[in-house]
């Protein structure tokens, strides 16, 4: 990932880090020193579709979040975990980012499932989730500037540009790194963000259909027994 620079401030970094992300960062922190340390194995823990089909290992779309391939992978992860995620845990509170991140990171183990059901490939890292909050960020702050290497530049260009080369690279197989992982994790993120306007309010248009119905039938039931009424008045009369 990128440096990041709040333009308005000055100042390196989104702040103070938060709870969630805090958390996230130590689990995973530990998961790797037990994997370097401890020998910790991914082959169960990662994840690998044929085993999630064949073997119903459904656990390994959370697992293979927490394990990293070797200490650049999981600093990068972690660096954009902090840029990203901490700014949206203060908007949106520590229990709707933590369903955040852990939607587009099971979002994107299954994305990899659906097109490649059968592959042993083994997948590891926060990056699906890392990149859901990325498209998050680009929706909620698009202009905030980050640095890509020397160049400032908008997060949403930034968004933009890596989700294209994310496409691009799915497409022409991607070498070690697993796409698709990616990309599923960053449309669940775009998803999320947009689901207002790609998913109409389906309960709430039930519940107008439900009033409106209820409605007709009290007009029907109030006809009725304003009619009998009218029927008892005319033979009292």
């Amino acid at each position: 990932m990128s440096r990041y620079y709040r333009s308005s401030i000055g100042s390196f970094g989104p702040g103070g880090i938060t709870p969630a992300v805090k958390t996230l960062i130590i689990i995973c922190s530990v998961t790797f020193v037990l994997q370097s340390v401890g020998g910790l194995s991914v082959t169960r823990l990662g994840l690998i579709p044929a085993d999630v089909i064949h073997r119903f290992a459904i656990w390994q779309f959370v697992t293979y979040m927490f394990l990293h391939g070797d200490i650049f992978h999981i600093l990068f992860n972690m660096l954009g975990l902090w840029m990203f995620g901490t700014d949206l845990e203060r908007l949106w509170g520590t229990k709707t980012f933590t369903r955040f991140f852990f939607i587009c990171g099971i979002g994107g183990a299954l994305f990899k499932v659906l097109l490649s059901p059968n592959t042993i490939q083994n997948t590891i890292g926060a990056s699906g989730a890392v990149l859901g909050l990325l498209v998050a960020y680009a929706v909620m702050y698009p202009d905030r500037i980050i640095i890509l290497y020397i160049f400032p530049i908008k997060v949403k260009w930034f968004a933009i540009g890596y989700a294209a080369l994310t496409v691009l690279s799915s497409i022409s197989g991607g070498g070690n790194t697993d796409y698709r992982v990616h990309l599923g994790g960053m449309l669940c993120g775009f998803l999320y963000m947009k689901r207002g306007r790609i998913f109409p309010d389906l309960r709430g248009r039930y519940d107008k259909w439900q009033r409106a119905r209820l409605r007709r039938k009290f007009e029907v039931y109030y006809n009725e027994r304003h009619r009998e009424d009218d029927e008892r008045f005319r033979r009292w009369k």
